[in-house]
């Protein structure tokens, strides 16, 4: 497959991804008639054990799952484990990194390098590189809007959170993605960390978890150091279908006094699709000499988001 098509395909594959369930009559998930229970069956290698975390028997062994060998494991306390996690977070403003980006859908593989820069509370961005050196896309989150740039053919898909329905009904926003990148918890509507559950995992794993509407969050951690090896949120969708989104989070290396993971591996399964993006990072850097926001010329068209949902649904 020619590079500029890679890049084409890998581009709206994401602009898929960030547009699901945008449209009150349209979605991903065709109406399968399944009942909200039946949850899309998780793909990570972590996303079963999470999200059953909650279920775990509430005698002397409270939270830890059947099978466990339990007499290793001591009683947490919950608000001094949460604030062990926390503690993970970054402190640096700035983190930007060579990427090594690949999708993956059904059978069909691509893979390229890019940029990831990334200011605290302000900006992500993607840039994706054609033979190296040339920008061809670029795809740019801020706290008011998602921006996916296609270089190549001179289109764009802008759009503020608040007019996308699936986001806006469920709270995710740009600090939903900012903790996803930045391996943190972080909690829709408002709510403070006391809402969490804590539970005893397998294999000394703690599983974090939080209900809000139709969805559930779950996070994985590591129950030594605290860190955050994989965050899963389920969509209970009953018309359109349950939607999944498994961010798998490894090969930590030192970032200041903190620890970042390089590799992250994101899963999104709807009931017909699933999309596989792996983000390699070849290096953590703390750049601060470049533009936090993108302008573009006259040139560039605006693409309707519906045309989004047409080339997913042709792949």
């Amino acid at each position: 497959m020619k590079t500029t098509n890679i890049i084409k395909l890998t581009l709206w594959t994401a602009a898929l991804l960030l547009v699901v369930g945008c449209s009150s009559t349209k979605g991903l998930g065709r109406h399968s008639g399944r009942a909200q229970s039946e949850e899309v069956t998780p793909r990570g290698k972590y996303s079963d054990q999470a999200q059953r975390g909650k279920k775990a028997k509430s005698d002397d062994t409270a939270g830890v799952q059947e099978g466990t060998d339990t007499t290793t494991v001591a009683p947490l306390d919950k608000g001094a484990y949460i604030q062990q996690v926390n503690d993970n977070a970054q402190t640096a403003r700035f983190i930007t990194s060579k990427i090594k980006f690949s999708v993956e859908i059904g059978n069909r593989q691509m893979t390229l390098t890019g940029n990831l820069k990334m200011k605290r509370d302000d900006v992500i961005r993607l840039q994706l590189m054609a033979f190296g050196f040339v920008e061809a896309g670029r795809l740019e989150f801020t706290k008011d809007y998602v921006l996916i740039v296609d270089r190549i053919n001179k289109q764009y898909l802008k759009v503020p959170y608040d007019h996308l329905e699936f986001l806006r009904s469920t709270n995710i926003n740009f600090n939903t993605l900012q903790a996803l990148f930045w391996n943190e918890v972080y909690l829709p509507n408002g709510n403070d960390e006391s809402a969490l559950s804590v539970e005893q995992g397998i294999d000394n794993d703690v599983v974090l978890s939080y209900e809000y509407s139709k969805l559930s969050y779950r996070w994985l951690t590591e129950q030594e150091t605290g860190r955050i090896k994989m965050a899963n949120i389920l969509y209970n969708d009953y018309y359109r279908g349950n939607s999944q989104l498994n961010w798998d989070y490894s090969d930590f290396k030192a970032n200041e006094r903190k620890f970042l993971p390089t590799k992250h591996v994101v899963t999104f399964t709807t009931s017909d699709k699933q999309v596989k993006l792996d983000m390699k990072l070849s290096y953590i850097g703390k750049d601060e000499d470049w533009e936090t926001r993108t302008e573009l010329s006259g040139k560039y068209r605006q693409v309707p988001v519906d045309d989004i949902l047409r080339r997913f649904m042709a792949l």
